[in-house]
């Protein structure tokens, strides 16, 4: 259910003259923590490990990712998600979680990855849809914490003509939750603060840094990675499905 402080029938009655959208969580998970995506995947197909353990193969496998060049600029999103699974799987093997043969490991592997892969075409075309719409009447940009490769990704899910421009922590060189790589999204859309809505799945990292600038903001509440209060009175709009955003 979609909550507001306003009462509107379109977000033109905010006063909305352009958008900004994390990518992350928000398009292409719909609005959940990509860890807990993960972690239910696990579930689903009974990996035998205790969520504290995942969460420490989860943590572990985004600092590597985040200190070491891993990701390459050509990595399509499906070359991430392998990746990111090989270096868990391999982490919970060293540490003698996972204390099976390598040949099980790869038969997790191949189960969690399918999953995944199947959930995320079905979220990447919902999205689309909704991008479709909403770029026929406002100038989009996108600002993310990515790896290098988010253009490449884009292209990939057919996504890059909807975004007049792309700014990535790995390419600015400022990650959120600096306001200050969300004010590079409003210098893009050259329009005033005050006039953009920003639409992020983390009150913390999107919705918090982006008020602060004078932003409209639209938090795409889903589950998060820790279940803990949230301030929510920072968000303009909650929504729980993007397509909310079409009124």
């Amino acid at each position: 259910m979609q909550t507001t402080k306003y009462t509107f029938n379109t977000l033109d009655q905010l006063y909305i003259e352009g958008i900004i959208f994390d990518y992350g969580g928000t398009l292409d998970t719909n609005g959940h923590h990509w860890g807990k995506v993960i972690w239910h995947a696990y579930q689903n197909n009974n990996i035998p490990i205790s969520e504290a353990d995942f969460r420490a193969a989860y943590v572990h496998v985004e600092r590597a990712l985040a200190t070491n060049r891993i990701i390459m600029p050509d990595f399509l999103f499906c070359n991430v998600l392998n990746t990111k699974l090989k270096m868990q799987l391999a982490y919970l093997r060293d540490n003698k979680v996972l204390d099976v043969p390598q040949l099980e490991i790869d038969d997790m592997h191949h189960l969690i990855y399918t999953e995944l892969c199947s959930n995320l075409e079905k979220v990447i075309r919902h999205s689309t849809f909704v991008l479709e719409q909403l770029h026929k009447r406002y100038p989009m940009v996108l600002v993310s914490n990515f790896y290098g490769n988010i253009q490449t990704v884009l292209a990939d899910y057919n996504m890059a003509h909807y975004f007049g421009s792309v700014i990535e922590s790995a390419v600015v060189g400022v990650r959120k939750p600096d306001p200050k790589i969300f004010a590079l999204g409003v210098e893009a859309l050259k329009i005033p603060a005050q006039k953009v809505l920003v639409v992020g799945d983390s009150i913390d990292k999107d919705i918090i840094p982006a008020h602060s600038l004078g932003c409209i903001t639209a938090w795409f509440k889903g589950e998060q990675w820790e279940e803990k209060a949230q301030d929510e009175s920072v968000a303009h709009l909650i929504i729980s499905d993007l397509d909310e955003l079409l009124s």
